[in-house]
């Protein structure tokens, strides 16, 4: 498939990210709304009927976004990950202090160059057992991208 055979939210998925994905046409969810064609309106949506006492979380969830079509995949990041295989680069958007790349960082411990640790800035320790540098850095510290 050639970009200007894709939709215009969709990008050139490598395989691996294609199989098991889910519907690559748009799909109808639980709410009666369509999801995938870029129309965006929809008069069953939640936020056409949206009250004082609607609860946001009614729109959370995979069955609000489509696996395929998806403004959220043309960012640099997703590009190079989902077409390139290229994973994200750590200390970009960081939890202040859960490491969510941790269990990859472990997996890639036999990689040359690659230092298996936790780079979590709660205090707790590294795969060695030590605790890193800046564990006990004040929140205003939480910023910069850790070494």
């Amino acid at each position: 498939m050639s970009d200007k055979d894709l939709d215009p939210f969709e990008i050139e998925f490598l395989p691996e990210f294609r199989k098991g994905r889910g519907p690559e046409e748009p799909f109808v969810n639980e709410y009666g709304v369509t999801i995938g064609d870029h129309d965006y309106r929809s008069e069953n949506s939640p936020l056409e009927n949206w009250t004082a006492g609607t609860d946001p979380s009614v729109m959370a969830g995979d069955e609000w976004v489509h696996p395929f079509k998806d403004i959220g995949f043309h960012t640099a990041e997703n590009r190079d990950y989902f077409e390139r295989g290229i994973p994200p680069r750590g200390g970009i958007t960081m939890h202040p202090t859960i490491d969510t790349a941790y269990d990859y960082a472990l997996g890639q411990a036999g990689d040359e160059g690659h230092e298996e640790r936790s780079t979590g800035m709660d205090g707790s320790p590294n795969a060695s057992g030590e605790r890193e540098a800046g564990a006990d850095a004040g929140a205003g510290d939480r910023g910069r991208e850790r070494p």
